[in-house]
């Protein structure tokens, strides 16, 4: 079915007011949003976001669908869906045709920053025998991993860690060791199992999600050296970050990691007046926003723009300017 210009809609959705409800049947156009897994973080935030939408603009139909990050970019890309969730970063290799994608997309712009931190957090089981990436390396240990799904950032983060440190996945199945591509639910219960040793995830600090795992497992958590975070700096557009000592009860001491940024993000196909009704809405139930994840509640209003490396739509940088967000 033809999608109808959202602004359309919501024009439409104002003059019907003017008749009595039983003439109010015109069809309201669905802004679909694409996401992560049911019952994640980005499910909760989409949800919350699409409900700004819907106080925004009375009439205006909402729906999410969860989804994974390189196919949240491709869909949003082809217009097959309005707006997307995604780490920045990932953002960025599309745009220049990186691994997992096999060519540019140029037509990918901002709507708002909606996670500042998505830290890498690399947990080994204690009774792995593992102190460093160099002791992995350095004994051709037989790793056993847990990645995120193949096609998001957390799962080509985790890979090109130990590419920083000389390891590559081939080095890791020749000296007998084997990646699993998961979801951080999964891979964590498998290492409760004793079925990884190893599990990298990109994520808010403190995750409840590890305090809740690491209850009934000893791990403790690497970090991740100066140099390995220069390459991994230049390479995927990440920022060194420190968990402060005492995070996590198993983590005395503070551990250096790097960390990437979360956006919703739209094609650069989407009308301007589109892009700033989303952003209006955003910033007028942003207190909403804050209430519906931890995720949020780190946030002010301002943080909404700090998009980088991605660029803002220009009707979203126009809504900005408008709210006294940008100068």
């Amino acid at each position: 079915m033809k999608r109808l210009a959202f602004t359309t809609l919501v024009a439409a959705a104002l003059a019907i007011g003017a008749f009595p409800a039983a003439a109010q049947t015109a069809p309201a156009k669905k802004i679909t949003l694409t996401g992560g897994s049911v019952g994640g973080a980005w499910s909760a935030i989409g949800n919350a976001i699409g409900e700004t939408i819907r106080r925004e603009s009375p009439g205006a139909a909402f729906g999410y669908e969860p989804g994974r990050e390189a196919a949240n970019i491709q869909l949003v890309s082809t217009g097959k869906v309005e707006l997307g969730i995604a780490h920045a970063q990932l953002v960025k290799r599309a745009q220049a045709g990186e691994e997992p994608f096999k060519a540019p997309i140029t037509n990918l712009r901002a709507i708002a920053l909606i996670d500042p931190q998505a830290a890498v957090q690399i947990l080994v089981r204690e009774d792995a025998g593992i102190e460093s990436f160099e002791s992995i390396l350095a004994a051709k240990k037989p790793v056993r991993i847990a990645l995120n799904q193949r096609g998001t950032l957390m799962a080509v983060t985790g890979e090109e860690v130990f590419k920083a440190y000389g390891i590559t996945a081939k080095d890791i199945e020749g000296w007998g060791g084997r990646i699993h591509h998961v979801d951080y639910n999964a891979g964590l219960e498998m290492m409760k199992n004793g079925q990884v040793d190893v599990i990298i995830n990109m994520l808010a600090f403190p995750s409840g999600q590890i305090n809740s795992a690491t209850r009934e497992m000893k791990v403790k958590m690497l970090g991740i050296s100066p140099d390995a975070t220069a390459k991994l700096g230049a390479l995927l557009g990440t920022a060194p970050i420190t968990v402060p000592a005492g995070t996590y009860a198993f983590q005395p001491a503070a551990v250096p990691t790097i960390t990437g940024s979360v956006v919703l993000f739209a094609s650069a196909e989407m009308k301007n007046e589109d892009a700033a009704l989303i952003v209006d809405g955003m910033i007028k139930h942003f207190d909403y926003l804050r209430q519906a994840h931890a995720m949020m509640a780190r946030l002010e209003p301002v943080n909404l723009t700090q998009t980088a490396p991605l660029a803002l739509h220009p009707g979203a940088e126009a809504a900005y300017r408008k709210a006294g967000l940008l100068k």
